[in-house]
């Protein structure tokens, strides 16, 4: 059945970024009433938080399981500024898998116009802090956040 069912069936992978939204509160602003640059930083985190839960691995099961997710470096450029009550949308996608390491490309955006990139390291690691692989359930489940093929 194999063959036959490949020349006759064509199967994808719907691959696409994951989607947060959120409204800029009063408190995460500056005195120039736009949201302060180390919020923007807690949105992106806050996204693949919501990311990982939605796909099985909330930072409390991978705890239970004896594992965190922890970041080892980050880029982000800030394009255009967030006001109060903005709604914004955080697109989160992964770049790549290696053993112990990922790569993660995020970007706000308030309707259509970009307001925030990022460009992060983040690794695997047990609860006394020693690097580790990324479960092999985590790498299936991520692949539909995976960018490009």
């Amino acid at each position: 059945m194999g063959a036959w069912w490949r020349r006759h069936f064509i199967v994808t992978i719907q691959r696409a970024p994951h989607s947060t939204q959120l409204r800029v509160r009063f408190y995460e602003l500056d005195p120039y009433n736009h949201v302060n640059h180390s919020v923007y930083v807690q949105y992106f985190e806050t996204a693949r938080v919501e990311l990982l839960d939605q796909v099985g691995f909330s930072l409390a099961s991978m705890r239970r399981d004896g594992l965190s997710i922890v970041v080892s470096e980050i880029s982000t450029k800030f394009i255009a500024a967030a006001e109060e009550s903005d709604v914004l949308t955080i697109e989160t996608e992964v770049l790549e898998f290696r053993r112990v390491t990922s790569k993660w490309c995020q970007r706000i955006l308030r309707g259509d116009e970009l307001i925030a990139t990022q460009e992060l390291r983040a690794a695997m690691i047990t609860l006394e802090g020693k690097p580790t692989r990324f479960p092999t359930k985590m790498l299936e489940v991520m692949k539909p956040f995976m960018a490009g093929d």
